[in-house]
Order: structure tokens, then C-alpha cells, then sequence
């Protein structure tokens, strides 16, 4: 693995290498009203972690046991933030994936075992960068102030929902809180995510862009292009893969036969970086390195994190057919959740009764959210062409009152295709 410097600390405001007449920084955007990130005060710099070496970055042992010597010593605060985000995302996912089987919703992408790689890598950014997600980093929207009812009213497309039902579920919006829209097609959100950075370096904005992908991605031609394109004008952005192993059916072992993902990085010109998805003091830790790095004006860094998708890909997939029971139950044992809890309660920040309370208000969290997006009705049917032209010609009009008069015809009638 390529050898990497120590990485500075950020400066206040980062310039532009090689434009001394850059433009001032630009006005930052209003804050997300709702809760954020932790407090500022209370996310010190975590380790700045890349090693020089293909070997795993880990922390915590499977049993909540921190390696000797390096435990990150994060305040109580940023701790028990973390683990309030990582419980609230797998309950959400239990709850949607019951609805969808109810016909409630369409679909829905589940999460389960990966929350430590996207809570802890998000959680180590500041207010003003900027998230490219995939398909399950739903739970960084919800971090950065996207209510759990707004999430809902996405998912179920109803007339609340801010495309009214016009984009996949899951597939959430949230420019307040620098949450970019994603796209079903696999990895156009690296060029994206590496273009905005790249404006921003321009524009003189201190700002890091956190672009996910998964595994399978890295086959996709837009990662070539944005790895290419990171590296050659260091364009201050992280781009974070979450290995979960499985690109719907097709095993990491058919998607590339490098000896690991993050060496993918060397072949393009930046630092890159392993770390074990479960364990979410490291992917925070790690995370903050490569922002503070890309920050500074060092450049991109690719973060491979190791984890494992327990479910389907999908509420639409059946993944018996295609691996092996006794794989899900190894990774069950190094479960992110449990794991990090049990670390809590070496810490003594944590007990059972403290958890028993805890998850019950969470789920009255999740329950009050879908209570209040049910009561929404569906998007007015007359929104398919008023969101479209600000004056709406007549031959469409009279073509939508021609529509709304078919005899037996149900509002917004139709089923989701998947």
C-alpha cells in the first residue's frame, strides 16, 4: 500500500493550490434547523489514521474490546451520539422492510449490519460538506435533519414527499442538509461527487465532498472516471466504498480480482486506506483523517470499508438463492450494533436498563413517523404537468381533464414495478 504523510490539521479557510488570486470563500448555507452532527465542541480531531499498509484499520475488537493503545477518546457526547444514530437506522430498517412486506410501501433497500460504515463516516464530517449517497446511506440524511417523517412520506411517494412519488424509494432528497440525490444507475454519483469538489477547490468553498459507492461500483465506468479525475486535480473530496461483499448476487471474489478494493486507489494516484466497516470508532476516525487531508488541500483519499449486507439487496431480492446461511451467521457475530455497545458498557456508558428505555423510545420515534406520514393523501394528479410548466400549454390540460374523466379509473392508480 502506498505510503501517505502526516496529514496537517486543517487551516480555517483552505485556498486553492496554485491560484493565489482565488476567489473569498463563498457564503456558507443556512444550518439544517434540525439536529445536525454532535455538537461541534464535542467532536475533537479524532487520530489522523492512514497507514502505509494493506493491513485492516481496526479499533475495537468483535467483543467491544478497544486495541491497546488505541482508543480513540472521543467525549461521552460524540459516543452516545453515534450509537443513538446506529440504533435509530437499524430500527427504521426493520420498520420499513415490515411495511413494504404489507404493502405499505414499494420498496426499500435494507441495511442491516452496515450501519457502523455510514454513521461513523458521516458523523466525521463538518455541517458545510457535502453527502453523494448510495443506496443505503439513507441514514446520513436522517443525520444531517431529514425528519424520520419526511423519509417516510419518500418512501411511500405520497403527496408530502417532495418529488411526490416521481423517484425511487430511497432514494431521498435533502439539499438543506447537503444530502445530494441519488440516481438507481450504479456509480454516476462518484462524477458528481468528485465535480463538486472540484468546484468548490475553484471557488475557494472549504468545503469536502463524501461520495459513497459499493462494491459493484468499482466495475462501473463513472468510478474509473472519478477516481481519475479526484487524483490528477486533487479534488478535495473521500471516496468511500462500503464492501458488503455481494452486488446483489455477484460476490466481491467475481467483482475484482485485485487482492483488496482500497489498493484500487494506488493505481490512480492517492492515498487509500482499509478499515473494518463493523467498527465504528475506526471508520470515524479514518474518515476524519481523509477529510481533514482533502481539507488542507492534500487531495483525495479512497476508503475501502469492509463490512457485510446480512439481507437482501433489496426488498425484491431472495439472497438464499445465492450464498450461504452459514456466511450470514459468521458475520452476525461481528455485529456493528453489539459490538459497539458492549464498548459502552466497558466504558461505563452504558447498561441494560439504559437500553431497554433507549430502544423503546426509538421506537415510538419510528411509530409517531409513520403515523404522521400515513395521514398524507397521494400527489394531486393534476402536479404531473403544473411541476413541469410554470404555465401549462392547453393541449396538456385538456389531455389531463380527458385522463381524469376515464370511466373506472382510480386516482393515481398503477403498482410499483419492482
Amino acid at each position: 500500500m502506498a505510503k501517505t504523510k502526516n496529514v496537517k490539521r486543517a487551516a480555517p479557510a483552505a485556498k486553492a493550490k496554485g491560484k493565489p488570486n482565488a476567489k473569498p470563500a463563498a457564503a456558507k448555507p443556512p444550518a439544517a434547523k434540525a439536529k445536525t452532527v454532535a455538537p461541534a465542541a464535542t467532536v475533537p480531531p479524532a487520530p489522523l489514521i492512514l497507514p502505509s499498509n494493506q493491513g485492516l484499520v481496526r479499533l475495537l475488537e468483535d467483543d467491544g474490546t478497544v486495541q491497546k493503545g488505541k482508543d480513540p477518546n472521543l467525549p461521552e457526547a460524540t459516543l452516545l451520539f453515534l450509537y443513538e444514530q446506529m440504533v435509530q437506522v437499524r430500527e427504521f430498517d426493520r420498520r420499513m422492510l415490515m411495511l413494504q412486506r404489507q404493502g405499505r410501501i414499494g420498496f426499500y433497500g435494507p441495511i442491516l449490519g452496515q450501519e457502523a460504515a455510514t454513521v461513523g463516516s458521516v458523523a466525521a464530517l463538518e455541517s458545510r460538506d457535502w453527502i453523494f449517497p448510495a443506496l443505503r446511506e439513507g441514514g446520513a440524511a436522517m443525520m444531517r435533519g431529514l425528519s424520520l417523517t419526511e423519509a417516510i412520506n419518500q418512501l411511500i411517494g405520497n403527496g408530502a414527499d417532495r418529488c411526490k412519488g416521481r423517484q425511487m424509494p430511497c432514494h431521498y432528497t435533502f439539499k438543506e442538509g447537503h444530502y445530494y440525490g441519488m440516481s438507481s444507475v450504479i456509480g454516476t454519483q462518484l462524477s458528481h461527487a468528485v465535480g463538486a469538489a472540484m468546484a468548490a477547490r475553484i471557488r475557494g468553498d472549504d468545503v469536502v465532498v463524501l461520495g459513497y459507492l459499493g462494491d459493484g461500483a468499482t466495475s462501473a465506468n463513472d468510478f474509473h472516471c472519478g477516481m481519475n479525475f479526484a487524483a490528477v486535480y486533487r479534488s478535495p473530496c473521500v471516496l468511500f466504498c462500503q464492501n458488503n461483499q455481494w452486488a446483489i448476487s455477484v460476490p466481491i471474489s467475481k467483482q475484482s480480482a485485485s487482492e483488496t478494493l482500497a489498493q484500487k486507489g494506488k493505481a490512480y494516484g492517492m492515498p487509500f486506506v482499509r478499515v473494518d466497516g463493523n467498527d465504528v470508532l475506526a471508520v470515524y476516525s479514518v474518515t476524519k483523517a481523509a477529510v481533514a487531508r482533502a481539507r488542507n488541500g492534500d487531495g483525495p483519499t479512497f476508503v475501502e470499508a469492509v463490512t457485510y449486507r446480512r439481507l437482501g439487496h433489496s426488498s425484491s431480492d431472495d439472497p438464499t438463492r445465492y450464498r450461504d446461511e452459514a456466511e450470514v451467521k459468521a458475520w452476525e457475530k461481528k455485529d456493528p450494533v453489539d459490538r459497539f455497545r458492549a464498548y459502552l458498557q466497558k466504558r461505563g456508558l452504558w447498561s441494560e436498563a439504559k437500553e431497554v428505555a433507549f430502544k423503546e423510545q426509538i421506537a415510538l420515534r419510528v411509530n409517531d413517523a409513520i403515523a404522521a406520514a400515513e395521514k398524507n393523501g397521494p400527489p394531486a394528479d393534476e402536479t404531473l404537468v403544473t411541476d413541469v410548466y410554470a404555465q401549462v400549454p392547453q393541449q396538456l390540460k385538456d389531455q389531463l381533464t380527458e385522463v381524469l374523466a376515464l370511466e373506472g379509473r382510480g386516482v393515481n392508480q398503477g403498482a410499483f414495478p419492482l
